[in-house]
């Protein structure tokens, strides 16, 4: 499929990339990487996302190379070939998605998340590989089949997208591909500490004060196999200097608690919106979950976009949760564990 692809990406002489709302460190480091790979090939190529990326993200200089879609303002020409990079949900990309279907020949994902079983199907064509550890192996793998030489810039943003995903290789997959391609990456990547530092190590004094709040807020439940961590739109003012993106940070350190199994994250992005992120330490699948609230993701690490009453999504979340850990224990959800503020 990939060698397909990349016949068609020869003779194209335009392209349009992108990725998922909210993107992160794989989205953005893949479409950083073939942005540059295909203009070594001489075509003309564009990155469009739907937002603005986390300013951690900024040593790629994201603010030069992407344009934020704002419809009636930022227009989309005719174009050979879209690539939508990290998802193969489409409405995760909207309302841009809808505007790539009407002015590219052409829209395909190259992914590596499992296909939905009740959303949206890829667009024919599309490649979704769930071996791959990350959607920026699959670029990698992409250009090598296109014979773009590797350089400083192309090896720093695919060996971004795959650190991220895997946090630090915490989460590679049984074959050794990915460590081969990071081997090959750092004959050009002579400084991989920088990248570490920028994705994992932005800490502030601001953004610890929000991490001890977001701490003792935690609800454990199920003798501490659970846990639900509730995120309201205050912790976001201008005033405290954190990025929505920088929220994940707490349902990784969560799922460091030996007891829990689970971890389910809402965080408040405007009136009655949510972002729901679910975490799981590799025996309870999670992906379900996620899709019963039209989201998706991985088995393990998925999430949706939701609307709704807190209390409401909170009650729905939290049985859903204690339903997929049994035998359930004594403890109620209603009158959770919490640490004193």
């Amino acid at each position: 499929m990939l060698k397909n692809l990349a016949e068609k990406l020869r003779s194209a002489h335009s392209v349009v990339l992108s990725t998922h709302r909210q993107c992160d460190g794989d989205g953005l480091g893949a479409q950083i990487a073939l942005f540059h790979g295909l203009r070594k090939l001489g075509k003309a190529v564009r990155i469009v996302n739907v937002d603005r990326p986390s300013r951690k993200y900024s040593y790629l200089e994201t603010d030069r190379w992407i344009d934020v879609f704002v419809p009636a303002v930022v227009k989309i020409e005719a174009t050979d070939f879209a690539l939508i990079l990290d998802t193969n949900d489409g409405r995760l990309v909207e309302p841009l998605f809808s505007e790539l279907q009407k002015s590219c020949r052409e829209v395909l994902f190259i992914d590596h998340h499992p296909l939905l079983t009740k959303g949206p199907q890829p667009t024919s064509g599309s490649i979704i590989d769930i071996s791959a550890a990350s959607t920026g192996e699959l670029c990698y793998q992409l250009l090598q089949l296109l014979g773009v030489e590797l350089d400083a810039t192309i090896a720093r943003a695919i060996y971004t997208s795959v650190v991220f995903d895997t946090q630090l290789f915490r989460f590679v997959k049984s074959a050794p591909q990915t460590h081969l391609i990071c081997a090959d990456l750092l004959k050009y990547e002579r400084h991989p500490e920088e990248v570490h530092r920028h994705l994992f190590a932005t800490y502030t004094v601001e953004k610890m004060m929000f991490l001890a709040r977001a701490v003792s807020n935690v609800e454990y439940l199920a003798n501490e196999r659970i846990a639900f961590i509730p995120l309201r739109a205050e912790d976001f003012t201008p005033k405290s200097g954190l990025d929505r993106d920088e929220s994940g940070d707490i349902i990784d350190q969560i799922m460091n608690i030996g007891s829990i199994e689970i971890a389910a994250l809402l965080r408040e992005d405007g009136p009655n919106t949510y972002k729901l992120s679910l975490r799981s330490r590799g025996k309870i699948e999670v992906l379900t979950l996620a899709e019963s609230f039209d989201g998706g993701g991985h088995s393990f690490a998925s999430g949706a976009y939701i609307i709704g009453r807190f209390d409401d999504l909170r009650f729905r979340i939290i049985n859903a949760l204690e339903e997929m850990v049994p035998p359930l224990a004594v403890t109620s959800h209603v009158t959770p564990r919490r640490l004193a503020p």
